[in-house]
């Protein structure tokens, strides 16, 4: 239950602390005094649309929180919200909401003292508060509120779950091969492409060993292998091979130095070993030239192929990845693509298999679903028929039709349709097709207790719901929403006495003017304070004895 609500600078009110208690709380006040801000707090707190308007002339901002003690219930429920939003669990059941409102328009939200969505707030606020004002009269003829309402009563929620998975199952298998199937000439030509591209890799069977630097080097050299082989063969005659070589003078001087030692030099011995290995360091030096020079393919053909490799290479690089590595990459996703497209028709069967195999399943959850549906509908308007005698409407007969729905949807294949016929003798018709007003609010209310037991919401709030009736019909709907109040705790704003006599807790609105603005206090009223809040719904702010009296007599019959 909303065990604290605080106002601070939202519209007419400047601050206020209500502590709502169990059971039936109502709230009461003259039209204007700003009973409906309270409806407009919870509202907030449970994600409603936010308006700078609300914000209090001369404040910077408005703010509302509530403190709430979840049930076991609705803390399970709310629980895998919190840690999906990343937001701290309640202790000892206690959840926390604040909201504030800037009146630049901007605003904030927090759950449990760490910052929130609305979208958030909107997800907890459906599984603790029903609020309900004399607009949502309305929604009776909606047919989703028509089978939510049904589906509440009969308890069918894990089979309309179980419905719904399938159902998405499904959806997301047929969306799948709608993606497949309606490619069509796309794929067709990206699969041409795809091929075009395969082939065009694949025949240039490229190496990175070969393709890459080494293509590059070898084509500058057969590009100039007649200069390499002739200056190649110059620099071979001055190491090796012609008249007065290297070698050559390398020889005579190692003779020089052999006869030197010979004749007493004691460094002719060092000179000469110096000679003989740069001898040998040469003649390696003109080998390796040489073997050099016999690997130089200076042919025409060699040249022309090469250049026409290089520009094979240098096209596919632009086309395909800027290196060779990268050409190599492209060509095994394009093949993996390919017979991706190319395994489509295979997959498409698959799919269509899946299809079946769920709808074979969907079929058997429907007629579970609707089997519990069928039922409970008939014991439905049997339970809001009764009620509505309770309400002035003795002879009245409302019937719940389940009828098929055009298609499969995820809630079940089902429509739900309210039958109402107020008076004897007239036929059952839809509800949205006569009911007047204030019928609309007794069947309401009517349904608001039927469902009051199998509801797990642990909050109700009803916003002037008593509309349009009075009388001893009233003091019936007081006690009606008294006996929803064992079961959840309800708030309530309400203009008759009779209602306002069976709540638990009394809190009165008041309007005043201080220092030439126009303020509003919410306070509790209880003992004479009650019986003078009473006695003003009565008969308007002149009490007399009567207007006491009446008062105090409604107060007693409602205990």
């Amino acid at each position: 239950m909303i065990e604290k609500l605080t106002v601070q600078d939202v519209a007419v009110v400047e601050s206020a602390d209500i502590a709502f208690g169990p059971g039936l709380n109502v709230v009461t006040g003259e039209t204007g005094a700003g009973k409906s801000v309270l409806i407009g707090a919870i509202d907030l707190l449970c994600g409603g649309r936010a308006d700078h308007a609300l914000v209090r002339q001369g404040a910077q901002q408005s703010a509302v929180m509530a403190e709430i003690v979840l049930p076991s219930e609705a803390e399970a429920a709310i629980a895998p919200l919190l840690e999906d939003a990343g937001i701290d669990a309640c202790e000892d059941g206690r959840l926390i909401l604040r909201r504030t409102i800037s009146a630049a328009g901007s605003g904030r939200c927090l759950v449990n003292n760490c910052p929130a969505t609305v979208q958030t707030l909107h997800r907890i606020g459906e599984h603790l508060v029903d609020l309900h004002g004399p607009h949502d009269n309305q929604s009776l003829f909606n047919p989703i509120f028509q089978l939510d309402a049904l589906d509440a009563f009969g308890r069918c929620r894990p089979l309309r779950d179980a419905f719904a998975a399938i159902w998405r199952e499904r959806r997301a298998i047929e969306q799948e091969r709608e993606a497949l199937a309606g490619e069509g000439d796309a794929v067709a030509r990206e699969l041409d492409m795809l091929h075009d591209q395969i082939k065009e890799i694949a025949e240039a069977e490229l190496s990175p060993d070969t393709d890459g630097d080494a293509l590059v080097a070898e084509h500058a050299e057969s590009a100039n292998a007649a200069t390499l082989l002739e200056l190649g063969g110059a620099v071979l005659q001055g190491l090796s091979e012609g008249e007065a070589s290297v070698v050559d003078l390398l020889a005579a001087a190692i003779r020089g130095f052999e006869d030197m030692q010979r004749h007493g030099s004691t460094e002719a011995s060092a000179w000469a070993a110096e000679a003989k290995s740069a001898s040998i360091q040469v003649g390696e030096l003109a080998k390796a030239v040489a073997s050099n020079l016999s690997r130089i393919d200076a042919s025409p053909e060699r040249l022309q192929w090469l250049e026409a490799r290089m520009t094979l290479v240098q096209k596919l690089k632009r086309k395909y990845g800027g290196s060779v590595e990268n050409v190599l990459a492209f060509l095994e996703k394009a093949q993996a693509r390919a017979g991706e497209i190319a395994g489509r028709a295979g997959r498409i069967a698959e799919l269509d298999a899946q299809i079946a195999a769920a709808g074979r399943r969907l079929d058997d959850a429907a007629a579970k679903l609707t089997a519990v549906r069928a039922k409970a509908s008939g014991k439905l308007g049997t339970a809001v028929s009764a009620q509505l005698a309770d309400l002035g409407l003795p002879h009245a007969a409302f019937r719940v039709d389940v009828a098929p729905a055009a298609a499969d949807r995820e809630s079940g294949r089902d429509m739900v349709e309210f039958g109402f016929a107020p008076n004897p003798g007239e036929p059952m018709r839809p509800l949205r097709s006569i009911a007047s007003s204030g019928e609309i609010s007794r069947v309401m209310l009517a349904l608001k207790t039927v469902l009051a037991e199998h509801d797990t919401i642990p909050v109700l709030v009803f916003d002037e719901i008593d509309a349009n009736i009075g009388g001893e019909i009233a003091n019936i709907v007081g006690a009606k929403l008294a006996a929803v109040g064992k079961l959840h705790q309800v708030i309530c704003i309400t203009h008759l006495p009779q209602v306002a006599a069976w709540g638990r807790s009394h809190f009165a609105v008041t309007k005043h003017v201080e220092k030439g603005r126009t303020a509003t206090r919410i306070n509790p009223v209880e003992g004479d304070d009650r019986v003078d809040e009473l006695a003003r719904m009565l008969g308007g702010a002149d009490l007399t004895s009567v207007t006491l009296a009446h008062a105090r007599e409604l107060l007693q019959k409602s205990r």
